[in-house]
């Protein structure tokens, strides 16, 4: 297992490193096959000095990403609340029936976008990440995982990006784009 620990409007301090190294490194007992751990450790300037610190974590494991984010006045106590919620999160991963995943490696083209100014609300925040070819299910697995109410992926039996929703209802939506 590989640990990343990084520091975003903050320096991380040795002592810091150590207890995020000691908290976080036990998680190798819960899910052996872990491959890269990414911690960012932040300080943000709010009104409530309750949501200060943030410490947020990322799992890859095979594939399967789990994340977890929390906040709190007292940056260690993020880091034993951040890493109780991914015990929670792997406790809850490994209770699934294990199923046979099977993933097409396909090339995903990268469409292209132009780039057009207008006035008003702006892109803020870019987002990149890594888009494993799965299918319907294990995309309704990886959201449940990580506790979001969408989710993006590639599915090779479409030959195409899908976005997967859950509705109000609690059932869940599929978004297959069609280029015109």
């Amino acid at each position: 297992m590989q640990l990343i620990i990084t520091g975003k409007n903050m320096e991380v301090s040795e002592p810091l490193k150590q207890y995020v190294q000691r908290k976080i490194g036990k998680l190798d007992r819960f899910l052996p096959q872990i491959g890269d751990v990414h911690v960012e450790v932040s300080t943000e300037t709010t009104k409530s000095s309750q949501d200060r610190h943030v410490v947020q974590v990322t799992v890859n494991s095979n594939g399967t990403i789990l994340r977890a984010e929390e906040r709190s006045a007292d940056i260690l106590a993020a880091v034993d609340a951040v890493r109780d919620k991914l015990q929670r999160q792997i406790e809850r991963y490994k209770e699934r029936p294990a199923r046979k995943r099977q993933r097409a490696r396909a090339m995903v083209p990268e469409p292209e976008v132009p780039a057009e100014e207008e006035p008003g609300p702006r892109i803020v925040r870019t987002k990149q990440f890594s888009v494993t070819p799965m299918g319907e299910e294990e995309a309704i697995e990886q959201m449940e995982l990580l506790g979001h109410d969408f989710f993006v992926f590639y599915n090779p039996a479409s030959a195409s990006m899908n976005v997967l929703y859950r509705r109000k209802d609690g059932n869940y939506g599929l978004l297959q784009p069609e280029l015109v």
